[in-house]
């Protein structure tokens, strides 16, 4: 997967926005209010930060050596994946799934909502 790969599947995701708060460089996508991936616009091969369950990013460390811990974030919560092309793409799709479907049942209902109503229309 490539940069815009990534960007164009995190963008297809209902309620996703995108910006970069923290500087000219690190991508966010959010859903709602809350990030779900963020990813360096300078690097290479692309990385991104995605969010998980402890037990599940311990299994995808174990099965994959471009798993990595969280760079900057909550090691707990937060991998860095690169994109060295070691993990296959519907795999790298699964993981963003993951990260997507965290942060989005931690939405409050009225941000739900408002997501919902915008996809609908």
């Amino acid at each position: 997967m490539n940069f815009e790969k990534l960007r164009d599947y995190c963008l297809s995701k209902k309620g996703v926005s995108e910006g970069f708060p923290f500087d000219e460089t690190t991508l966010v996508f959010k859903v709602g209010s809350k990030m779900f991936a963020l990813t360096g616009t300078d690097h290479d091969p692309p990385r991104v930060n995605l969010k998980n369950t402890p037990s599940k990013i311990l299994d995808y460390k174990d099965r994959y050596d471009a798993v990595l811990p969280g760079y900057y974030m909550n090691k707990l919560h937060w991998n860095t994946v690169v994109f060295d092309g070691s993990i296959p793409d519907d795999e790298l799709e699964k993981m963003i799934d993951e990260s997507y479907d965290i942060v989005y049942a931690k939405l409050t209902k009225k941000e739900k909502a408002m997501i919902d109503f915008k996809t609908v229309r």
